[in-house]
């Protein structure tokens, strides 16, 4: 009796399309087309952005809290904040994405500059208002670069310029700063332990810089990036002169437009690798080493791939127990080759025929679904393949 092909399906999800769990669903189905036998074990990462207070909730029985809280355009949305089933203190998980996420933001006004992280804080209250003594912050698909001064102020910093006057919200306010006051932060802040889970690779400051690195993603010009350059560095010595950490190189402090710096200097708040905060929910590594192929994916495959993106983590993992992976990605962008040295066997763009990005996210599930049967497909065909030596040996013939 053959024994069953047994998949493990990673993959996170296609930023402003699919959440983790429609792509996980989608390649199931283009697996199970080419190979309805074989034994899938989905498992839908999240990163700490869109969904990871969704899928964290399901996934450790908890639930999830509705809370209105400002946007980052300052326009009221509703933010789900998920409180965690399962033993140990109450724990919250605030997705920075669903207060101040670049979905959010409408593309005529997408100007890092000027979005917040207000709503963050917001979430953060909300979730002490509940009784929470652990929060997890979770760090991605944002649409800001305030270095999470908005968040400090929802919770009760005061940041002000020469005059003395409160600051506008906003990451171009802060080259302006002259002093950040804490003594008025919530005081349930102190007995309440603050996790950022983050991506260790994302500074603060410098050539990497998180203006630098993501302005551009975010909507901002090179004269905008360089600005907010400049308030990254501004806010980074007011948080040193308030904390005493050095924070503008430390790993984690670029996250989400520098919201780890804010929480760590002012809060106190740990900078921990997301994936470490966040993949401990899934039992992985057991799950991956019982696999003969990993399948993961991502909206693109590129160089940022092996910087702390889903599919570059789960290579990692698979390589140590000798996993095969291949990549699925709606884009192949520039450097996306350095991926083979994380453990990504292949990749492939999901896209047969050009097309339009309007039309890439509306019929991104279907275009899933037919790529995974393709690259199935292909593999299905290679493991029957022998070299021509060895088919001539066993004719009895000359290689």
């Amino acid at each position: 009796m053959t024994t069953p092909l047994r998949l493990v399906i990673a993959p996170s999800g296609f930023k402003e399309s699919l959440s983790a769990e429609a792509v996980a669903d989608a390649i199931a189905t283009g697996v199970r087309r080419v190979a309805p036998t074989a034994l899938l074990d989905t498992v839908p990462l999240v990163d700490g952005g869109e969904g990871s207070a969704r899928t964290l909730a399901e996934s450790t029985g908890g639930k999830l809290v509705p809370v209105t809280v400002t946007g980052p355009v300052s326009a009221p949305v509703t933010a789900p904040l998920a409180l965690l089933g399962g033993p140990g203190p109450r724990t919250a998980v605030v997705e920075m994405a669903a207060a101040a996420g670049l979905r959010l933001v409408p593309a005529d006004q997408r100007d890092p500059g000027r979005t917040t992280t207000y709503g963050v804080g917001e979430l953060i209250r909300s979730a002490l208002d509940l009784g929470c003594a652990r929060i997890l912050i979770g760090c991605g698909d944002s649409g800001t670069c305030d270095g999470g001064a908005g968040a400090l102020t929802a919770l009760g910093a005061r940041i002000t310029g020469r005059n003395g006057s409160p600051l506008p919200l906003g990451g171009y306010a802060l080259k302006d700063a002259t002093a950040l006051d804490t003594s008025r932060l919530d005081p349930r802040l102190r007995d309440t332990e603050l996790i950022v889970a983050c991506n260790p690779c994302n500074v603060l400051t410098g050539d990497c810089g998180v203006a630098t690195v993501f302005g551009p993603q975010k909507g901002a010009t090179p004269a905008q990036v360089d600005a907010l350059a400049a308030a990254m560095s501004r806010w980074a010595d007011l948080l040193e002169t308030s904390s005493g950490l050095d924070l503008r190189l430390a790993p984690g402090s670029g996250a989400s437009g520098g919201l780890g710096a804010g929480l760590a200097g002012a809060l106190g708040a740990k900078l921990r690798s997301r994936f470490e905060v966040l993949l401990d929910q899934f039992d992985l590594n057991a799950r991956i080493s019982a696999a003969d192929l990993v399948i993961t994916a991502e909206g693109t495959i590129d160089a940022q791939t092996v910087r702390g993106k889903v599919p570059g983590e789960v290579a990692r993992l698979a390589k140590r127990h000798h996993v095969p992976v291949i990549a699925l990605a709606g884009t192949i962008g520039a450097g996306a080759e350095t991926t083979r040295s994380a453990g990504i066997d292949a990749f492939s763009g999901i896209l047969a025929t050009p097309s339009t990005l309007a039309d890439a996210i509306r019929d991104a599930d279907a275009l899933l679904t037919d790529a995974t049967e393709r690259a199935l497909r292909l593999i299905m065909v290679g493991t029957h393949l022998t070299p021509a030596a060895e088919h001539a040996d066993a004719r009895g013939l000359p290689a």
